[in-house]
């Protein structure tokens, strides 16, 4: 799902490719485009083979450090014309260093392909996890493999506005829309769609998760790998579960961390509803632990009236953005980070108290624009946008939408209604639809793979979690217990770091499903102090 606002042989495909599910409306007809993308990913991935990646220095502009080689794969725009116009995918790779903890030399086992999520989000930084001392043994053990998926940053990059016009000034963010104003939105929807058409043309129907499963394949190929390691958060975990579907005998291991709900049916607008109401109850969350800390920030010694206090911020930056920057939908985007990732939980409460209190320096801090990010956060979201709306049908009638979210925003106002204009530009995309593939796998068809999730996770509700399971044969679910923090890999729970290790360097996985205690709650700061979000940092999302 979407990050806070704000991837035996070749031959093998011939007989798994086939249940891929193919776009409305298409020229080359359902059944002749199934088989010729099947057809096209295997020549893609024979080529892969053969050409490899040459790994270099990378791009200055990227701002990566110099022990990271980066270099590019080919691929298809689109799979059912393998011979048609190509796309280059940036990658970046850290060597496995061959050494672990102890003295002593450590058998490489291969690459570890990385995927963030988003859509649109890049794993090219994700090597450097390879420095951070709980990550040494996987380092020692295997090359660590991040890319950017199609679409994002250098790889063939998506753009559906003019970055300059892209909104960085303070912006309302009603909790019950007039109708005058949702009549405005529906109205930037459909501009935001017709953007994207007329900036990306005919390529922007072949941005979708089927063609990033199939890139996953050539990536692959491309790095030598009879059999992928694959680990995804978040998103990723939606187009890895298309992946092992598809190719469940190129699957060697795979880690899902966080994951989405991929029942047909679910994919992506039934999804977005469950994640709004799951964002209340993590926002209620949130405030229970700051009125729990009311002696250090004041905001009220009660969850209601820690929202009193909210609310009052609300009020005031309606009428008086701080800074001329910092308004109600800004105050709503960082503290939505917050309902992500609980080690943003002090710094987001002192900068409401500052604020409150005449202080708005760490509000502006943490809310205010940034300008040098616009161009990354314009790309990022065309991604967003494309993939979603190109991966399944989405109402086209406004007033189903606004029926589902004015009943749902009666018991989840806090992010609904910012869900639904993220989304609407699906209700108007001028590109055919797919129809979600039915990820499903039998006995013995997959590797054991390992699924991770936390039990309170709103970006990736725990029921994804449950339905994912059920569909991957011989998945282990390992949960970790009353917390919400989304994506597991690279946190603070021992626990599940070790399952993870276990499977990744030894295979091992639990003979059932297994659950660790919840992580340790974040510690408030002092008046003054300027919170660290050092663990937030090195969550791998």
């Amino acid at each position: 799902m979407r990050a806070a606002v704000l991837y035996g042989t070749a031959g093998s495909l011939v007989l798994t490719a086939l249940v891929a599910a193919p776009a409305d409306g298409d020229p080359l007809g359902p059944t002749h485009r199934t088989v010729t993308e099947t057809h096209g990913t295997v020549i893609a991935a024979e080529r892969a083979w053969k050409e490899g990646i040459r790994f270099g220095r990378c791009p200055k502009e990227d701002g990566l450090p110099s022990s990271l080689q980066c270099g590019t794969v080919t691929v298809p725009l689109d799979y059912a014309r393998p011979d048609g116009q190509k796309i280059k995918l940036t990658v970046s790779r850290i060597k496995a260093t061959g050494k672990g903890p102890a003295k002593g030399r450590v058998a490489r086992q291969g690459a570890l392909v990385y995927n963030p999520g988003g859509p649109g989000a890049s794993g090219m930084a994700f090597p450097l996890v390879g420095y951070i001392p709980g990550w040494k043994r996987i380092a020692a053990a295997y090359d660590l493999v991040g890319y950017a998926p199609r679409g994002v940053d250098r790889s063939a990059p998506l753009s559906c506005q003019d970055p300059r016009r892209f909104p960085q000034g303070p912006s309302a963010a009603p909790v019950h829309p007039s109708e005058r104003f949702k009549k405005e939105r529906v109205a930037q929807a459909k501009a935001y769609a017709r953007g994207c058409a007329q900036r990306s043309g005919s390529r922007l129907r072949h941005y979708h998760s089927l063609n990033n499963a199939r890139d996953l394949d050539v990536l692959r190929a491309a790095l030598g790998e009879p059999k992928l390691t694959f680990m995804g958060a978040s998103y990723g975990t939606y187009f890895g579960a298309l992946y092992a579907t598809l190719f469940p005998s190129n699957v060697r291991r795979m880690v899902f961390d966080s994951a989405v709900n991929p029942a047909p049916d679910q994919v992506w607008y039934r999804n977005n509803l469950d994640q709004s109401a799951a964002f209340e109850g993590r926002w209620a969350d949130f405030r229970v632990w700051m009125a729990r800390h009311h002696a250090t920030y004041g905001l009220g010694d009660s969850a209601e009236k820690v929202a009193k206090s909210y609310e009052r911020a609300r009020a005031r930056l309606a009428a008086k953005p701080a800074d001329g920057k910092v308004g109600p939908g800004q105050l709503k985007g960082t503290f939505l980070q917050a309902t992500y990732y609980d080690d943003y939980w002090p710094s987001r409460a002192q900068a409401l108290s500052a604020y409150l209190k005449g202080d708005p320096k760490p509000l502006v801090r943490l809310a205010g624009p940034h300008p040098e990010a616009v161009a990354g956060q314009e790309n990022a979201g065309a991604v967003y946008t494309a993939v979603e709306c190109n991966d399944a049908p989405w109402p086209t009638d406004w007033r189903v939408w606004n029926l589902d979210n004015t009943r749902l925003a009666r018991t989840a106002p806090f992010e609904t209604w910012d869900n639904v204009w993220l989304n609407l530009p699906c209700a108007f995309w001028p590109a055919p639809r797919q129809r979600p593939l039915d990820v499903r796998t039998g006995p013995g068809e997959l590797a054991p793979t390992l699924i991770l999730a936390a039990e309170r996770d709103a970006a990736t509700p725990y029921d994804g979690a449950l339905e994912l399971h059920r569909r991957l044969s011989g998945s282990v679910l390992v949960t970790e217990r009353d917390a919400g923090t989304h994506g597991l890999v690279g946190g603070a729970n021992p626990c599940v770091n070790s399952y993870l290790e276990a499977y990744l360097l030894e295979g091992t996985l639990p003979a059932r499903r297994a659950a660790c205690a919840p992580r340790p709650e974040p510690q408030p700061t002092e008046p003054g102090d300027r919170p660290s979000e050092g663990q937030a940092a090195r969550h791998l999302h």
